[in-house]
């Protein structure tokens, strides 16, 4: 487990969104000493997983080239979505433990682009809240932390915070589907989503 500001402050708004047993499950894990029973059982449910730690997952396979011969080679893409701070020969050592065998070469395909998390900007933060309740009475509006890559590490290296943020609203389940071959967003998420932006932006930059 490796836990940050953005990711406690998410599990935290969270808690009192899902049922008193997993709310339960997720105070324990915010304790000065995280309950491991806790921890295993939120590990089981995907989205929380993806903010607990590391994961890797072989995301394509490739072997042999014909269907009537052994094949000399093969081969897997694993995809990592490594925690802010973790470094990368870390995740590569135990990738090598894990699969135990001196004949498998693991090498890393793309070099990451190291980037500290931006802190939570309570302008912002608020600005967000004010919109989200204008658009979508009721919403809460709770902070994650993206468990993919973007271009904002360049933007914080050069000294530019920076924050993710779509203003698109989803079907509940659909974001199983995302970089899937259905992925999808509803007609009417986009064109709201394109007016809550220009509302934003207007907003933040001074505008009514």
């Amino acid at each position: 487990m490796h836990l940050n500001d953005t990711t406690r402050t998410w599990f935290a708004r969270m808690a009192p969104t899902v049922g008193e047993k997993t709310a339960a499950d997720i105070r324990a894990v915010l304790a000065d000493k995280p309950d491991e029973g806790a921890l295993a059982r939120l590990s089981t449910i995907a989205p929380f997983n993806a903010q607990l730690r590391t994961t890797c997952v072989a995301t394509m396979l490739q072997g042999g080239h014909a269907a009537n011969a052994l094949p000399q080679l093969a081969s897997a893409k694993v995809n990592c979505r490594i925690m802010p701070g973790e470094p990368t020969e870390g995740v590569k050592a135990t990738l090598i433990k894990v699969l135990a065998d001196d004949e498998i070469t693991v090498t890393q395909i793309e070099r990451e682009v190291a980037s500290e998390p931006s802190r939570l900007n309570e302008e912002i933060v608020g600005a967000v809240e004010k919109l989200s309740h204008e658009f979508w009475p009721g919403a809460i509006v709770v902070p994650v932390m993206s468990s993919g890559a973007t271009d904002g590490a360049f933007l914080r290296n050069a000294g530019i915070p920076t924050y993710g943020h779509s203003g698109m609203a989803m079907e509940q389940g659909d974001s199983a589907r995302l970089h899937g071959r259905d992925e999808r967003v509803p007609m009417k998420s986009f064109y709201s989503g394109n007016e809550y932006l220009y509302r934003l932006v207007k907003m933040l930059a001074g505008g009514d």
